[in-house]
């Protein structure tokens, strides 16, 4: 099994602005070092703006500039926790409150997935929904809240 990971981050300002340009400078060399990160496997994101209504996020913009939405795939949780708290996406992370307005909820969802499976934003969307409305579970689950592939099955949604 792989790790699929989405998040969801509510933009502060429009991309374009010059509050965001730090987030738009560090935005390709942290994916660079995500995609040659030991276990990395797969990744795809997307920008939501405003008034976007036809995306699988549009539903979390709230009164958001716009939405920033990374999914990807991972060997492990702990592949994937390397990377997280590491590098460029450390030094990221901790400015993300320059970039992004915090969250009541969870803007994150981790699930296990078949390797060679590649998730789509829908399925992305349904586990974050999921994992906001019953906590965590083996169908999604927080990197706090981890549950291993033989703790339960994926199917609960």
């Amino acid at each position: 099994m792989h790790l699929a990971q989405v998040n969801v981050s509510r933009l502060i300002a429009p991309m374009s602005s010059e509050r965001l340009a730090g987030f738009v400078a560090a935005a390709g060399p942290v994916e660079a070092e995500g995609r040659s990160a030991p276990g990395f496997v797969w990744r795809t994101a997307a920008e939501v703006p405003p008034g976007m209504r036809t995306h699988p996020f549009a539903w979390d913009l709230g009164d958001s500039a716009g939405l920033v939405v990374n999914l990807s795939v991972w060997e492990s949780l702990e592949a994937l926790d390397r990377f997280v708290h590491s590098g460029q996406h450390l030094d990221a992370l901790r400015q993300r409150r320059c970039w992004f307005s915090r969250h009541p909820e969870a803007t994150s969802a981790l699930w296990w997935v078949p390797e060679g499976h590649r998730p789509r934003m829908a399925e992305a969307a349904e586990r974050l929904r999921h994992l906001r409305a019953h906590g965590p579970s083996a169908y999604a689950f927080s990197a706090g809240r981890a549950v291993r592939p033989s703790e339960g099955r994926d199917d609960e949604g």
